[in-house]
């Protein structure tokens, strides 16, 4: 045995968080890389016939088709299992596909689905347009309150889908009440954490089965590439999961993949300077004349800042806030901004500020969106890497032409 391997830290469980997501999930090859290779190949070569024919059968190890897996994708894949607490992780080609995949492998025609409400758009369209296509019932409720979820749930309902914090209100779905109704009645709780990110809300430790992010949003972190990912135990990661992404084909590329193994590296550094950014402009805007309501969820304003205090570490990147004046006012402030820049991703090092009413929500009716609390004068801002004192003087200008 060698010096490193007597050392603790030779073994990647006794490693703290950060850790693990610079070394975590690594196989190099004969020469010996510091940085993840990229395997840019959809085939493999097998030393035998008798070898493939155990590796189609599951009986041995080893890729057989970059549908189904790639070594660059399983780093990628272990470095979110890893950061989650998950027992296993599948990568896909979007945030959506991975959100398509969650649902759709837990369901069959006949079978009912609970989500909460608030949605982000295409989320809700999965939902409430795409399942019901092929013979899958859905009900959205308040998610606000879990006992709406308890009275939504029927004998056939097999999966509860819900957002927290909620795209673009930032409200919350107590994600542990929920779970305790989803297991109460056999269903699967499938919980997108984009906007709390990994790092300051743990779904799987309050009850969830399955948590799914859009990776193109923090996990990249520089509005470079595509992806999603799920995650939950190796039961349901390694099953339904698999099957689905395996046969239907919503799979990540490796050169994806690689880009977004890199991004988890820098994940908690950058995260953690755009949540105490975030958390200075909440205060800011909260005092500001010219706004109707900020928010923010660890901001005191919120209507849920206990639930928020207990089921997120911090309040994370994203704000939302009403700008007096309707949508005329919302577009006076956008447009005078300078160095925050008008686009509807999120989670970048840019910071990013969209029009939900007439972007990310446009095509819901108004009353759904100000069912949901999206107002023509909402803008949901994501707060980037910039310096913090740059951002409060960019909007303090922007709001004076409100």
């Amino acid at each position: 045995m060698s010096a490193r391997d007597k050392n603790p830290l030779s073994s990647p469980a006794n490693w703290s968080a950060s850790t693990r997501l610079v070394h975590g999930g690594v196989e190099r090859s004969q020469h010996g890389e510091t940085a993840e290779p990229i395997y840019l190949n959809s085939g493999y070569v097998y030393p035998d016939s008798d070898d493939a024919a155990a590796r189609f059968k599951g009986d041995s190890p080893g890729h057989i088709y970059s549908r189904f897996s790639n070594p660059t994708v399983e780093t990628f894949q272990d470095r979110m299992a890893m950061l989650e607490g998950a027992e296993s992780a599948r990568g896909t080609a979007t945030g959506m596909a991975a959100v398509t995949v969650s649902l759709m492998s837990q369901v069959r025609a006949g079978d009912h689905v609970v989500a909460a409400r608030a949605l982000f758009g295409s989320c809700r369209y999965v939902v409430e347009d795409f399942l019901p296509r092929w013979g899958v019932e859905t009900t959205l409720v308040d998610g606000e309150d879990p006992q709406n979820f308890a009275r939504a749930m029927k004998p056939n309902t097999k999966a509860v889908f819900i957002e927290s914090p909620t795209n673009p209100t930032l409200s919350l779905v107590d994600i542990a009440a929920v779970a305790d109704i989803a297991h109460a009645h056999n269903a699967v709780l499938i919980v997108d954490n984009v906007f709390a990110t990994a790092l300051w809300q743990h779904p799987l430790e309050l009850g969830a089965d399955l948590v799914v992010y859009s990776a193109t949003k923090h996990i990249d972190g520089q509005g470079r590439v595509l992806g999603g990912v799920v995650l939950g135990s190796q039961e349901l990661i390694g099953g339904d999961i698999h099957a689905f992404i395996r046969q239907t084909g919503p799979s990540m590329s490796p050169f994806n993949a690689w880009v977004l193994a890199k991004g988890v590296e820098t994940l908690p550094v950058r995260v953690r300077a755009m949540t105490d950014s975030a958390a200075r402009l909440a205060e800011f805007l909260a005092d500001h004349p010219k706004i109707e309501r900020v928010y923010y969820p660890h901001h005191k304003s919120h209507p849920q800042y206990e639930l928020a205090k207990r089921q997120m570490e911090a309040g994370s990147s994203m704000i939302a806030f009403e700008v007096k004046g309707g949508q005329a006012g919302a577009f006076a402030a956008a447009d005078g901004l300078a160095v925050i820049r008008i686009s509807n991703n999120l989670g970048d090092a840019k910071s990013i500020i969209t029009h939900p009413t007439t972007t990310t929500h446009q095509r819901f009716e108004e009353e759904v969106r100000l069912e949901q609390g999206i107002t023509p004068g909402l803008l949901r801002l994501s707060v980037g890497l910039e310096d913090t004192n740059d951002l409060l003087k960019d909007l303090d200008f922007a709001l004076s032409a409100v």
